[in-house]
């Protein structure tokens, strides 16, 4: 068995290219070994293409060796055409013998089927193998598949003396209170998650753009609460430049070009409405950035995932309270910020 968990390492290795980039797929990777050997290698690059093990296959210089190989992959092989053919019958088609994989497809038009397509055709299927490992790679695909919601992840930087922000603000931009490192570091968590969340006064306070300018890759689905209808053309959120959606009570909003309006009821299950609004438009991945009452709401409801908290090296003296979230995580530093993430495991 350890042999097959050195080689299904390698697997999620190469899965963690496909971060930001596969959804609505999951992130997978794929090793062919002949004789103790790597022979070929593929990972999911992007929705719509080639999965993993068609790369790994395509891979392999000669096609002879694999009639007596074994096959890795992260995720089961898929076994129903969607936009590319099933992977399972590549495999099959190969005549590779042996196939090792880290954990069923949740998917209902594969779950359990691949394994099953794979077995009747002659190959001997391992099943199981670094599960916790390979669930942990896709959280996102398992949670949206599993529970009908988005992974959802909490995000806020307080000052060392536990504030959010100051009571009183000069200008409608954010007052920094984590380090240039760190902001950049929530850019590239930006680009890795589908969408991101903001609450109204959040808006009307610091203007955010919600992007990822100090990173590469895709912006994120602005989603804004506007309960009453409060922000107006001038604020980024409205600038049309990344897909926008506004959850109101306001049935007569005016809004932009790339900005659309999902009418919502705030009361006692909004997070869980959020959660449902956000799962019906297919989106696996949120990011809540606040204000306090939108995280505490979160908080209190127990609807989240991952926390991941700053405290900065700035003191205000007083102002707007951090979240209240007493559970215990593992802290790291960036320069003069302390990074705490805090997983919610059920």
């Amino acid at each position: 068995m350890k042999i097959h968990e050195k080689y299904l390492s390698r697997c999620i290795q190469l899965a963690k290219n496909g971060l930001g980039s596969t959804y609505p797929n999951p992130m997978v990777g794929s090793v062919i070994v002949h004789n103790g050997k790597i022979i070929g290698e593929g990972w999911h690059c992007k929705a719509g293409e080639p999965h993993a093990e068609v790369h790994a296959i395509h891979s392999v210089k000669n096609k002879s060796l694999l009639a007596e190989a074994t096959i890795y992959v992260s995720l089961e092989p898929c076994s129903h055409f969607g936009k590319t053919p099933p992977c399972c019958d590549l495999i099959i088609a190969h005549k590779i013998p042996k196939v090792v994989i880290g954990t069923i497809d949740p998917f209902s038009k594969v779950s359990g089927t691949g394994i099953e397509r794979l077995r009747e055709n002659g190959c001997e299927v391992i099943v199981g193998v670094l599960e916790k490992e390979c669930y942990e790679l896709n959280k996102r695909f398992f949670t949206f598949h599993n529970k009908k919601r988005p992974y959802i992840i909490l995000k806020w930087a307080e000052s060392s003396d536990g504030f959010i922000a100051p009571l009183v603000k000069d200008k409608k931009e954010p007052v920094w209170i984590s380090n240039e490192y760190s902001r950049q570091l929530v850019h590239k968590w930006r680009a890795e998650e589908q969408a991101i969340l903001v609450g109204t006064q959040t808006v009307l306070d610091d203007n955010p753009q919600l992007d990822v300018r100090n990173w590469t890759g895709k912006n994120p689905v602005r989603i804004v609460l506007d309960r009453h209808g409060k922000i107006d053309q001038s604020y980024f959120v409205n600038d049309g430049n990344s897909k926008t959606i506004l959850l109101t009570e306001q049935e007569n909003l005016a809004f932009g070009d790339n900005v659309t309006r999902e009418i919502i009821t705030f009361d006692n299950q909004l997070s869980q409405k959020i959660a449902t609004v956000v799962y019906q438009m297919g989106l696996q991945s949120i990011i809540i950035e606040g204000g306090r009452q939108t995280l505490q709401t979160f908080i209190d409801d127990q609807l989240w995932d991952e926390a991941r908290i700053f405290v900065g090296d700035k003191i205000l003296g007083e102002g707007i309270s951090a979240p209240r979230l007493h559970r215990i995580g593992k802290t790291t530093n960036i320069k003069t910020d302390q990074l705490t993430i805090i997983l919610n495991h059920d």
